[in-house]
């Protein structure tokens, strides 16, 4: 089961932010085991090339590339570049994503575009892209992957994020009903507060530095008690985007430990 013999499956964001584990260096090493060629992507060549150090030593081979997934040029050279190497692109994960505090009142212009072309934006570009092949080929299956920050507050004043986010998940919905009749699936992933080497940056923007604060926050937020992390959301991403789930498309499937169903956690 679950397994992406002969697939081709392109991931943004294949690196890692610090040492550990993060969620699209998981799942390009996920994908890779379970037999797909990939091509994983990372505006960072070093992030990029320890994830393929990961996957070599395992005896897989991850193929690399350094794009801008927000802009549209660079988005169809490495659409492109892929068609070009492999011949196909069965899987899609688009997985780049940041966070940046603020409110209405806080957040300037300039970064508020920022979250929506990071988080949004650039799904709809490579998304658009990759398309046209998945079509012609007879089908695909592409997986965003968004966060519960699109579902409801989860403690941060990071309206850019979370209207991203969520724009995403019903990106995602539309998108799918009107490629459902042409053999190519679209599904969304939602972490909940995954640990992650990301925790280290959310401290130094939203906890005054304070990383062991932030992790117990976090913590005492999820109903089961602590954090998910990589591999969580790597194995929800990989059911999604193999045969199993083949009559699957235009949902979510929810990885928070029960905090969305949760309407009392801490506003930490």
């Amino acid at each position: 089961m679950l397994r992406l013999d002969g697939k081709v499956a392109l991931v943004t964001g294949c690196g890692c932010y610090g040492e550990g584990w993060g969620n699209g260096k998981a799942m390009t090493v996920l994908l890779a085991r379970q037999g797909a060629t990939v091509f994983g992507i990372d505006r960072d060549p070093a992030a990029a090339a320890e994830t393929a150090a990961i996957v070599a030593a395992e005896g897989n081979t991850l193929h690399t590339g350094t794009f801008d997934v927000t802009s549209e040029a660079e988005v169809t050279a490495m659409v492109d570049e892929c068609v070009a190497r492999f011949g196909r692109i069965d899987v899609l994960i688009n997985n780049v994503g940041r966070s940046e505090p603020g409110t209405p009142e806080t957040m300037d212009q300039a970064t508020w575009r920022q979250q929506l072309d990071l988080n949004l934006t650039s799904a709809f570009l490579v998304t658009g892209a990759a398309l046209p092949h998945m079509v012609a080929q007879g089908g695909g299956a592409v997986v965003n992957i968004s966060s519960v920050a699109g579902q409801r507050w989860v403690g941060k004043d990071q309206v850019g994020y979370a209207a991203a986010k969520a724009g995403l998940i019903h990106f995602t919905k539309v998108t799918a009903v009107a490629y459902a009749s042409k053999g190519v699936r679209l599904n969304t992933v939602v972490p909940g507060l995954m640990m992650t080497p990301i925790v280290q940056r959310l401290a130094e923007r939203y906890n005054a530095g304070d990383y062991e604060g932030m992790v117990a926050k976090r913590n005492a937020q999820v109903p089961m008690g602590r954090m998910g992390d990589a591999w969580d959301v790597a194995h929800a991403a990989l059911f999604l985007c193999s045969d199993e789930a083949r009559y699957i498309t235009g949902t979510e499937l929810v990885v928070d430990g029960g905090l969305t169903g949760f309407t009392g956690f801490p506003q930490a």
